[in-house]
């Protein structure tokens, strides 16, 4: 079998079409906001709370640091994005569309019978989604074997992983944290959307993860903390993760559930509870 031949990112084309700045991010972020209250609303379920939470984080990351090709999804040089909180798809779905990975249309027919927009991620689905998702828990394990396959094959992508706060209670993350560390993957980023909710209640309240920063360091990852709906901090940290080397990096993303509509942020029932057709209208209000 012939040797083969390290790919360096700086000798493959630009793919990512986008580069908004931090104007045009916050604005495509309200846009994306807009698509989660209308699909969820319409859809009459899903899960909106943390779908607004994590908007600002996956706005950054589609629309101007992923390295990702909506003509071509299998682009085998592409940058990987793991939703790990799955049921946080319509937030993904939104950034799918807008991107141009199937129609923005579609996004209406959210949790039909049919769509290929699932309560919950599928791959085998939709346009762009690399992960099927539904147990919490497993996205970091993905990650870390998919960012392993990127050393062996002398790929040179990045794997990004969004975790809810929510899912660092479970086992296997910290699991495949140790692995993530033993292995050394720097090209591996967690994004930790800890917006201090789950579907019953305060996080502190059901499974206290303080100090949450040190735990991670002490798996042997760099963390960094930052305020998760401000990108101007959202940008420094993906850009220090990837100049991070020998160790994977987490960046802890402080959000608050529900952001964007009043009514919604920091309300434990909007964690699973779609808008009524009456409070998506004052919610659209909030976000034009």
């Amino acid at each position: 079998m012939p040797e083969q031949v390290k790919i360096s990112r700086e000798s493959i084309p630009q793919a990512n079409i986008f580069n908004l700045s931090v104007t045009e991010l916050k604005e495509m972020a309200k846009k994306l906001r807009r698509h989660v209250i209308t699909m969820t609303a319409t859809a009459g379920s899903g899960h909106p709370g943390g779908s607004l939470s994590a908007a600002d984080i996956v706005t950054a990351l589609y629309f101007k640091v992923l390295r990702h090709n909506p003509r071509n999804p299998q682009w085998v040089d592409r940058d990987r994005f793991i939703l790990s909180k799955g049921h946080a798809a319509p937030i993904l779905y939104a950034a799918l569309a807008e991107s141009g990975y199937f129609p923005v249309e579609e996004l209406a027919t959210l949790r039909k019978l049919g769509s290929r927009l699932q309560g919950h991620t599928d791959r085998n689905l939709t346009p762009g989604v690399e992960m099927s998702a539904g147990s919490l828990g497993m996205g970091l394990s993905f990650g870390v074997g998919v960012a392993l396959a990127a050393r062996l094959d002398h790929c040179d992508y990045y794997t990004y992983v969004l975790l809810s706060d929510g899912e660092c209670e479970e086992g296997q993350t910290w699991e495949a944290a140790l692995s993530a560390a033993q292995f050394k993957l720097d090209n591996l980023i967690a994004i930790v959307d800890c917006n201090k909710m789950q579907l019953s209640g305060w996080t502190r309240d059901i499974m206290n993860l303080e100090p949450l920063n040190q735990k991670w360091q002490a798996f042997g990852w760099h963390s960094i903390d930052i305020e998760g709906h401000n990108f101007n901090q959202i940008l420094a940290a993906l850009q220090e993760a990837r100049k991070t080397k020998t160790k994977p990096t987490v960046i802890i993303a402080h959000t608050i559930k529900g952001k964007g509509v009043s009514f919604m942020e920091n309300k434990v029932k909007f964690h699973g509870k779609a808008p009524t057709l009456e409070e998506a209208e004052r919610a659209l209000k909030e976000l034009e």
